[in-house]
This record gives structure tokens, C-alpha cells and sequence, in this order.
């Protein structure tokens, strides 16, 4: 399996194309397994309680699986999501931040598909799981 992007590459693909969410991002790991990135939660991700808001994690394994894409084919910036499902598992530990782990199940010429296992930092087990699909513009 070819990794066209690696971490530094996809990082600075984020800060150049999506510097108004770059910073809330960063990306642990790009090889030919998947990819996983970290979510520096800040108050601005927690719901009443004090847990991480279902949109921040569901944002967090949307850009993951993006990225996991993007480490395949290169900087696609017009791939979009065509279809998630998340299910939301236990409550992310409060105070730490999240690690999505991204991985491709399928990469085709215009449809990828992957799955994204969501934890909180130092946990072992998974506070949330996503299955998405991806369109891959023609080139």
C-alpha cells in the first residue's frame, strides 16, 4: 500500500487549506495502516457536563478518515463525505483529549470507505465508532 502523504505533509495540508479548524488537529500518525489524529480539546468542544459534544467527535472522524484518504491519493481537497454513521459508545474521559484512529477499508476511483474508532487519550477502549464513505472527485 503506497502512502503518498505522510503526518508533516497531511499537517501542513490542514494549516494551508483548513486553517480556520487546523489547530484543533494533529495528526500522530500517517502510514500504511491508517492514520490517527489527536483533537486538542478545548472548552469550546464540551457540551453541559463537561464531556466532549457529539459534533466536535463526529468532526474529529470525519477529518480523519479524510486524511486517511488524502495519505493515499494526495491532496484531493474537493473529496467529500457522502455518508457517516457513528455510534457513540461511553462517555470520553473529561479533560484529555480524543485520538481518532482511521483506517481504509475500500479505495476506489470514486468512492472510499473506512472506519474510524474514536478514544479518549490513554483509554483502551472506544468511546465512539464511525463508518464513512467518501466521493473522490474525477480528476
Amino acid at each position: 500500500m503506497t502512502v503518498v502523504m505522510d503526518a508533516t505533509a497531511l499537517q501542513a495540508f490542514l494549516q494551508r487549506d483548513f486553517g480556520q479548524v487546523a489547530d484543533d488537529f494533529a495528526v500522530e500518525r500517517a502510514d500504511a495502516t491508517g492514520v490517527t489524529l489527536r483533537l486538542r480539546v478545548a472548552a469550546r468542544h464540551l457540551r453541559p457536563g463537561g464531556t466532549v459534544s457529539g459534533p466536535a467527535m463526529f468532526g474529529l472522524a470525519d477529518v480523519a478518515m479524510y486524511l486517511a484518504i488524502l495519505r493515499r491519493i494526495g491532496p484531493v481537497a474537493l473529496a467529500v463525505t457522502t455518508n457517516c454513521a457513528m455510534d457513540f459508545m461511553r462517555k470520553p474521559q473529561a479533560g484529555v483529549d480524543l485520538l481518532a484512529q482511521a483506517r481504509l477499508l475500500k479505495l476506489g476511483r470514486r468512492l472510499a470507505v473506512g472506519d474510524v474508532l474514536l478514544f479518549s487519550e490513554g483509554g483502551t477502549e472506544p468511546v465512539a465508532r464511525a463508518g464513512l464513505t467518501y466521493a473522490i472527485p474525477s480528476s
